[in-house]
């Protein structure tokens, strides 16, 4: 067996290690993260990849319309860009956590540029808060071996309904019904606000309020409730 195929299997079994089964172990253990929140507490709605100018702004106003506290996990990045928008999100009651400053999978950061994502991204969200940042949530839901370590002070927060919103053939025919079916008490519904990351659609997040107006409607004339995680 030549050197360099010994070279690429040890690469790749390190690989391995590094990054897929940490992420299984963790996922399918729900090691240290929450998936489902105390079902007499209500639903929880959380946004992702965010703030965007045009699309956050459009959701904040449906929130507020429908009187609705809701997660936003904030690239750091863009709050950099966008600090109006988290400083609203703040001052209307919803909570803001950690999605990384870039978006970017933990499988391709060391563990340097680990922590780094997540001490830059959370101070640019204290900056525009004056507030503690209690909770993350990785993008794609990926992990590495030293995620735990440098995750420890924060809350992990996966999902219980993830529903593809980030294509906009999938918000107009499938989200609305798929909404309806896993809205059930104690669920983590994972949304989009923004559709400038890698494999989705750009304007995806239109559709998804669109299709998020009508569930918000029905769901306040079934007396459904809604919180935001910082109320837990």
């Amino acid at each position: 067996m030549h050197i360099w195929l010994i070279s690429f299997i040890i690469l790749l079994l390190l690989l391995i290690f590094y990054t897929i089964i940490p992420t299984v172990l963790i996922r399918v253990g729900s090691l240290g993260i929450t998936k489902k929140i105390n079902s007499n507490n209500g639903i929880a709605l959380t946004f992702d990849d965010g703030p965007n100018p045009e699309y956050t702004i459009k959701l904040l106003d449906l929130l507020k319309e429908y009187e609705i506290k809701a997660t936003f996990f904030v690239v750091g990045s863009k709050v950099k860009s966008n600090p109006g928008i988290i400083k609203r999100m703040h001052e209307e009651g919803h909570t803001i956590g950690i999605h990384h400053f870039q978006h970017v999978s933990s499988w391709v950061l060391s563990p340097i540029h680990l922590r780094k994502q997540l001490e830059m991204t959370e101070k640019a969200i204290t900056e525009c808060t004056n507030e503690k940042v209690i909770f993350y949530r990785p993008p794609w839901g990926h992990f590495n071996m030293f995620t735990p370590l440098f995750s420890r002070k924060y809350k992990v927060i996966m999902w219980s309904g993830i529903f593809g919103d980030w294509k906009v053939e999938n918000c107009k025919n499938t989200l609305l019904d798929q909404l309806r079916s896993t809205s059930t008490e104690g669920s983590i519904l994972l949304l989009h606000d923004c559709g400038e990351t890698l494999g989705a659609d750009k304007e995806a997040p239109g559709y998804m309020i669109e299709m998020l107006k009508i569930y918000l409607q029905e769901s306040k004339e079934k007396g459904t409730h809604f919180i935001s995680l910082k109320d837990l």
